[in-house]
Formats: C-alpha cells, structure tokens, sequence
C-alpha cells in the first residue's frame, strides 16, 4: 500500500519527491508531514516490494528506507535500487550507531543514515544537504563533502570558504577519502591507493597523515568529518 502526499508549495512542478518506505504508519506520517512542510513532495509505501515498485515508477529525488522492514528488508531495498542503477541519496532509519550498524548502511548502498527516536530538525537537516547536492552538481573536476571542497586541477582545497593548505600527500589522502565518501577504507585500501604497493615506510604513517589532515581540517571548529572505525580503518562521513 502506499500514499501520495502533495506538498503545499508555490511551484510542486519542481519540488523534490522523497520516497518514505516505513512499516510504522504514525511514523510514515510524521515523516511524509515533516516533508510536506518543508516543500517537498512525499510518497508513502510501507513495505520494501512496494518501495521498490514506487522508486521504479516516480523515479524520486531521494528515499528514506526503514532498516528493519520485516528483518532485514531495508538493506535488501537499499541494494535492489542500486542494482537498478538509481544513484539518487539512500538514507536508512536505524534504531543503533554501532560500527557494525555504519557498515551494513554503508555495503547496502545506503549513503547515510538517521537514527531513532526521530527527530524532525536532525532528518530535514540531512535531507536538505543531501538533495542540495543532488541539485546543484560539483563540477567533474571538483570533489566536495559538505562543506568541504577538493580541486584537482588547481590542487587547492576549502571548507566553508576557508582556504586549507595541504601537502602533496596531504592532498593524495584527502582527494581519496573524498572519492570514496561514506565507504569504510581499510588501512591496507588506503596504503595501495596513496602510497603504492611498494611502500616500506612507517607502519603508523596513515595515523600520523589523519592527524595531519584532521587539524587543518578542523582548525576553526568545524565538525569532524574523517572518522576513525576502529580495528578497520577510516571513512570520510557526518559523526
């Protein structure tokens, strides 16, 4: 079963459409509500085969998937829409933060995820960084994660405005975490890609380039965004 819900918003031709894929009604409703509000269109189903006939037929801006969806159906929807092809954001509902919860988000396909209980302010938050960034594309030439943007053809790197002064190195690890946004990097992956195959330095060099990297990143306060799995490696995504 599933529901449409207009937004009430001056031009609806260009509104985004979110598709909410929640078995909780109240939920779903609280959900689709909160959207309306904002100016958004929203599309309710409550089960994943009827998410995943929704997401094929509305072709949405972006969805919101419930984790447990009867089991584990939520991932199961989330890598049945990448297989299809569809790039647009994937956000998951989740009820725990634990690693092992950020690493099954992150190998369904997912590109973030919203935690419970709900709250209205964090989700349209993330909602409006992750369809803004859909609407308004980085240039091929250019990465950027949230506030942070990487050029490769002039080698400059900004947050916020703010100029980053990088080393070579400096610049070859971030340019990778940024490429690879939101997928957990295991030491040895980072190794290979930054430093070679042949590489015979320090054991702790990746460690001591994070460090690096995170104090230039985070010199005015800003929010941590390269963070530390333990026992796996790093990932470049919101804490």
């Amino acid at each position: 079963m599933s529901t449409d819900v207009a937004a009430q918003s001056p031009s609806p031709q260009t509104a985004p459409r979110v598709l909410i894929v929640e078995a909780d009604v109240p939920l779903a409703e609280h959900l689709s509500l909160d959207l309306c509000e904002a100016g958004y269109e929203a599309t309710i189903a409550h089960d994943a085969p009827a998410g995943l006939q929704q997401a094929q037929r509305l072709q949405p801006d972006l969805v919101v998937v419930d984790r447990f969806l009867g089991g584990e159906s939520g991932l199961w929807l989330c890598r049945h829409l990448r297989a299809l092809g569809l790039q647009i954001p994937l956000l998951l509902l989740m009820g725990r933060d634990e690693v092992d919860d950020r690493v099954a988000c992150l190998e369904s396909g997912a590109d973030d995820y919203i935690l419970k209980p709900y709250r209205s302010d964090e989700f349209l938050k993330l909602v409006r960084l992750y369809l803004r960034s859909t609407h308004h594309p980085t240039p091929p030439h250019q990465l950027r994660f949230q506030d942070l943007l990487l050029d490769s053809v002039s080698h400059e790197a900004s947050r916020g405005g703010r100029s980053i002064e990088l080393t070579a190195k400096e610049f070859e690890l971030l340019r990778y975490l940024m490429e690879h946004p939101r997928e957990v990097l295991t030491r040895e992956q980072i190794l290979e890609n930054v430093w070679g195959y042949d590489f015979m330095g320090e054991s702790n060099v990746i460690e001591v380039y994070i460090r690096y990297l995170r104090l230039k990143i985070e010199e005015e306060g800003e929010k941590r965004l390269i963070q530390t799995v333990r026992g796996v490696g790093y990932v470049l995504r919101e804490s």
